[in-house]
């Protein structure tokens, strides 16, 4: 009895083949019971009708033990019908439980199945969503969460390969001119000092990129949103970068009117995406190309622009603008120190602060526009 329980405690189709027959057996006791209350009713209410007619024998001419056999043969009747009818029942409740059960059991086992695969790390698994009830909404949410953890995966393995890469480069450039300057054959001069400073320099900056990337996309940086002017911001970020774009011969135009409603943001954080945002249009743009800042208010937010009239990015590339360690030109990128996480650190930011940031360009050759909004500080009272 007990390996019965467990057996329907642990089957759908057991389960199911026992609602039904169940269900038969409700049916059967309640046939029945309406048969030994019914028939006698009946039975009498069939001889008074009958008394009335010419040539029948009456109630009183009629024996107890004729009445008693004509009551068996219709009680007989009754239970044969409920046997034959249960009987059926039974054999159309198991053939309906098995064919019922296999629709529902097949994709519940394909997906523990899958599930068992996904868990041994094979990301690819998917499974068929064979109709639109609820285990097939089930199907179509894992197969979701199947590519998300397969993106997942390989923006992971890309981040690795991507790091080893960006790393390989300046420690390559140290341990040769160390291992020159160990065999005496490389002397060692100011400028080989200012040369192997300087990797070790972008090593450095590398790992502080990586750092601050992780921290922004955990939400571990605590911001302090206050109400901030926009002209201000753009002030701010440009006084701090124009000394390089006036070494480079790139023109750095800033708003001057102040118009434009506060916005509700980390003063520091802010100033942060527009100095990443200005030191990417920097690099990008040849000598003698403009930059432009510029805030405009919209009904909630405030959209803060950076155009320049640089190298342009190519359609396909406008999509993985701000994945990490992605570049538009990587050789020119590398030369001039960046470490191709710029962007994501700064939309990581935007995005932490209630803003959204999005880039376009016209192609090659026709320069570039990266907005991000912030909410106006008037908007969130």
């Amino acid at each position: 009895m007990s390996w019965f329980v467990g057996a329907v405690r642990r089957s759908i189709r057991a389960r199911l083949l026992l609602s039904y027959l169940l269900v038969v057996a409700v049916g059967a006791l309640t046939v029945v019971a309406t048969v030994f209350l019914s028939t006698p009713p009946l039975f009498d209410r069939a001889m008074r009708h009958m008394q009335g007619m010419p040539g029948m024998m009456g109630m009183g001419e009629m024996t107890a033990a004729a009445r008693a056999d004509v009551t068996a043969a219709f009680q007989e009747a009754m239970f044969r019908a409920v046997g034959i009818a249960t009987a059926a029942a039974t054999v159309a409740a198991v053939l309906t439980a098995i064919l019922v059960s296999r629709r529902i059991t097949a994709p519940i086992r394909d997906l523990a199945q899958a599930s068992a695969r996904l868990t041994a790390g094979h990301y690819r698994e998917r499974v068929s969503v064979a109709a639109a009830d609820e285990i097939g909404a089930r199907a179509a949410s894992f197969n979701c969460l199947a590519a998300t953890l397969d993106q997942t995966e390989e923006q992971r393995l890309r981040l690795i390969g991507d790091v080893a890469h960006e790393l390989r480069t300046p420690l390559a450039t140290i341990q040769g001119y160390m291992e020159g300057l160990l065999d005496g054959v490389v002397a060692p001069s100011p400028d080989l000092w200012a040369q192997l400073h300087g990797e070790a320099g972008r090593l450095r900056r590398l790992v502080d990129d990586l750092q601050e990337l992780s921290r922004a996309e955990a939400g571990q940086i605590a911001l302090r949103a206050v109400a901030l002017d926009p002209v201000e911001l753009l002030e701010r970020a440009a006084t701090r970068l124009r000394p390089q774009f006036e070494a480079a011969g790139i023109a750095l135009v800033a708003p001057t009117t102040r118009s434009v409603p506060a916005v509700c943001a980390d003063p520091d954080r802010a100033v942060q995406v527009l100095v990443n945002l200005l030191g990417n249009a920097l690099r990008y743009t040849p000598r003698d190309g403009t930059v432009t800042l510029t805030a405009t208010a919209l009904e909630r937010l405030v959209l803060f622009a950076v155009a320049d009239t640089g190298i342009g990015i190519p359609p396909e590339n406008l999509p993985h603008l701000f994945e990490r360690f992605y570049r538009v030109d990587r050789s020119r990128s590398r030369a001039r120190g960046g470490s191709g996480i710029g962007l994501t650190i700064a939309r990581a930011l935007v995005e932490a602060q209630g803003g959204a940031i999005d880039a376009e360009s016209a192609g090659p050759g026709q320069g570039s526009t990266v907005t991000f909004s912030l909410p106006r500080s008037d908007a969130r009272s």
